[in-house]
């Protein structure tokens, strides 16, 4: 299957979802680097030169083709980079797709990662034409639940200790949606 990159930049009400630049590194370093930002991220906090590196790989990461590779988007309010969202392409006939995001603490509660979720979510069921997306997450991190939810997402499976990351065995809860749910959801 092959797959046309999304017309970029996507904007919502408020955002402006982008490819990742360069100089996109000190802000990444900014939540990054806390502690808090990574509790239930894969990662510890990070080094700028870790976001440069990061930086750079998220740059060609805009348009994809096949099982495992992501569209990387930064997210920008105001001129100013706030986030980022990713949409990952997953199973044989890339049907599916994971959803995630991350988004500086500052703008923590005023509805910017849903609607940059939103907007990723659209793109996956109306450019890519996907069958069904899923959010994986810690079941602790209760913001990221409830930001599901406000997408319409159900909560389908809570794995227990399924996960080793960093160097504790962690619980996953696994939220989904498909096409034909998604357009009565944002109704």
């Amino acid at each position: 299957m092959t797959f046309t990159a999304p017309t970029l930049p996507i904007t919502t009400e408020r955002l402006v979802l982008r490819a990742t630049r360069p100089d996109d590194a000190e802000p990444l370093h900014s939540y990054f680097s806390d502690a808090e930002v990574c509790r239930y991220l894969l990662h510890e906090p990070v080094s700028l030169e870790d976001c440069r590196t990061r930086v750079e790989g998220w740059a060609t990461r805009v348009d994809p083709q096949e099982d495992g590779q992501p569209l990387w988007l930064i997210a920008e309010l105001d001129g100013r980079h706030v986030g980022h969202v990713l949409l990952i392409l997953r199973g044989r006939e890339v049907s599916k797709a994971e959803i995630g995001w991350v988004f500086h603490p500052d703008v923590a509660g005023r509805g910017l990662a849903t609607e940059a979720a939103r907007a990723m979510v659209d793109v996956g069921f109306d450019h890519y034409g996907l069958h069904r997306i899923t959010a994986q997450l810690d079941p602790r991190n209760a913001a990221s639940a409830r930001l599901c939810e406000r997408l319409g997402l159900r909560q389908e499976a809570h794995l227990r200790q399924d996960w080793l990351n960093k160097g504790e065995w962690t619980d996953t809860a696994v939220f989904g949606i498909l096409r034909d749910e998604w357009a009565p959801a944002q109704a």
